[in-house]
């Protein structure tokens, strides 16, 4: 019988023990090189692997999670927490995901896969009851060293790590330092107090997302922004990072987060702020001025965390003295923070979380595409009529669509005017763009007169009582001539911090159009002829309403 046949029913007799065995067992259960994580039947199981399986080319797929397709005994060597002598190892089933990382590691390269329909992890068997751990402890205790009861009624790191933080909705790429000025014991103590850290900011669905690359010779991503979005396996997955030595390059693995983090491919999310907090022991061995500025222009905000300053008789080996000040979104003093060494970081975690999180002082994030409040002033009298009206909808719908809608980013409103007003929808009614398109298309026709000068201050009153912290817009479309006075209500309507773009069709009068608009007239002013000619309009408009945001 070959080699392979043996394998093959070694892995049928563990299918045959684990269907009639209970997972509670601590007895690891006996598996092939070939077995994959989708044969096993049961989570947590503990399983025997062979030894050699590195010389089977046993198929892996990603990176600290790994395809449900991948060996079990191979994806355990590439992680660590085997030997090439094979023994004992613990595999947790997940869920399916997107972007499975390659890397090589430990004699094993594993593959890329760009989605799959189960995962799993790897730990190594421990006996001390995972209730007795610390997430963020770097030292192990006996079970005898801990009362037996306390830490179940008192689980303060367990309750810390539930949840997301809603109240920080970031994607954030953390850079570390992994060159050989740091050395392997500040390394742990590095990848403690990010452990600490990520505990803190408290990663989950509804808030912060986290991805981390080493900074090295060359960069190396660890894991993307969804690869872990629950607590627990993020911190496991910070826990066992290995250290890789080499020149401090974090100007490289600056670039390489900003060419490859944040895109929705890679599990950016829309309207989201890009935080990117970067870590450096001493200083860099490369430039930071261009990566920087690259950031910047895609809307990162960089938080530059510096440790152990270089001393006075090492200043003339640092290329660049200023590199701080060049990294950072803006040298304000919020976005560096410095901390004197590894060895008392614990005091340091909140504040920096804080900074993190503090989502009103992130600047180079505040796009006009996230950032804006827009409300929409519909004309909806008589003179429009209903197929008329439909066009002006789809018009307004193709202005949304440009924007990152979202309960963190832009923010979308609609009032529709005849003589009397109507609140169609408020700027906190829809949280994502789908459902604020779907709100405009679904606004039913009015029909009556035009009272325009009235709807301003309808709008102005009721569209911007309680916005987002961007900037307000109001667009108004109308197709005739108001019967009341427009020039008061838009003048109140600008005081009050409002900037005003008026879209006349047809017989609108050119001069109503002109005096709603805010100055200068000619770039906040649009006239088409027909309905159908709003369409071309859409690029004109965003790109006022971006320079408008930029400039002021």
């Amino acid at each position: 019988m070959s080699q392979l046949s043996v394998l093959l029913s070694l892995t049928g007799l563990f299918f045959f023990i684990s269907s009639t065995s209970g997972s509670g067992s601590s007895v690891p259960y006996p598996v092939a090189c070939v077995t994959r994580g989708a044969d096993l039947v049961e989570d947590g199981v503990e399983v025997l692997c062979p030894p050699d399986c590195t010389q089977w080319r046993a198929p892996v797929f990603g990176t600290g999670i790994y395809a449900s397709v991948s060996s079990v005994c191979g994806a355990a060597v590439h992680r660590g927490v085997l030997g090439r002598s094979g023994g004992p190892v613990r595999v947790h089933k997940l869920q399916g995901r997107h972007n499975y990382m390659s890397s090589y590691a430990h004699g094993i390269q594993s593959q890329a896969l760009s989605r799959w329909t189960a995962s799993f992890s790897l730990t190594k068997p421990i006996n001390v009851p995972l209730e007795l751990t610390s997430e963020t402890s770097t030292t192990s205790l006996s079970a005898a060293a801990l009362p037996a009861k306390k830490p179940l009624r008192k689980p303060s790191v367990k309750k810390a790590l539930t949840g997301g933080n809603k109240d920080c909705q970031m994607d954030i790429a953390m850079v570390i330092d992994s060159s050989n000025n740091i050395g392997q014991r500040r390394f742990n103590l590095q990848k403690n107090f990010v452990t600490k850290l990520a505990a803190m900011l408290r990663v989950g669905s509804t808030g912060p997302h986290i991805g981390l690359i080493q900074a090295s010779d060359s960069p190396r991503t660890e894991f993307l922004l969804t690869n872990y979005t629950q607590p627990k396996e993020l911190l496991f997955a910070i826990k066992e990072l290995a250290y890789l030595g080499g020149d401090t390059n974090t100007g490289k693995a600056i670039m390489h987060a900003v060419e490859t983090f944040f895109t929705q491919e890679t599990g950016a999310r829309r309207g989201h702020p890009r935080v990117m907090m970067v870590l450096i022991d001493g200083w860099p061995s490369d430039d930071l001025e261009r990566a920087a500025m690259l950031a910047r222009e895609s809307g990162i905000n960089v938080f530059l965390v510096s440790v152990a300053k270089p001393a006075p008789e090492e200043l003339a080996m640092v290329p660049d003295k200023d590199f701080m000040k060049k990294a950072v979104c803006k040298d304000n003093g919020f976005f560096s923070y410095s901390m004197p060494s590894w060895f008392s970081t614990t005091k340091h975690v909140k504040p920096l979380a804080q900074k993190l999180c503090s989502l009103d002082s992130l600047l180079c994030s505040k796009t006009c595409y996230n950032s804006v409040n827009i409300g929409f002033l519909i004309d909806g009298s008589s003179s429009v009529g209903e197929g008329n009206f439909q066009l002006v909808l789809d018009f307004l719908a193709g202005i949304t669509r440009i924007f990152d809608v979202s309960d963190v980013g832009a923010r979308v409103g609609a009032v529709q005017f005849t003589y009397d007003q109507r609140l169609e929808f408020g700027m906190f009614d829809h949280s994502n763009k789908e459902d604020s398109i779907n709100a405009l298309r679904r606004i039913p026709y009015m029909n009556g007169g035009t009272a325009t000068g009235a709807a301003i201050s309808y709008a102005t009153q009721n569209l911007f009582r309680r916005t987002g912290p961007g900037r307000n817009f109001l667009i108004v479309v109308t197709d005739g001539q108001s019967y009341d006075d427009v020039r008061l209500p838009a003048m109140a309507a600008q005081r009050q911090g409002i900037t005003m773009y008026s879209v006349g069709v047809a017989w609108a009068p050119l001069d109503d159009v002109k005096a709603m608009s805010s100055e200068p007239k000619e770039s906040h002013a649009f006239y088409t002829r027909e309905f159908t000619g709003l369409a071309e309009l859409i690029p004109l408009l965003v790109r006022g309403v971006c320079r408008d945001f930029t400039e002021n």
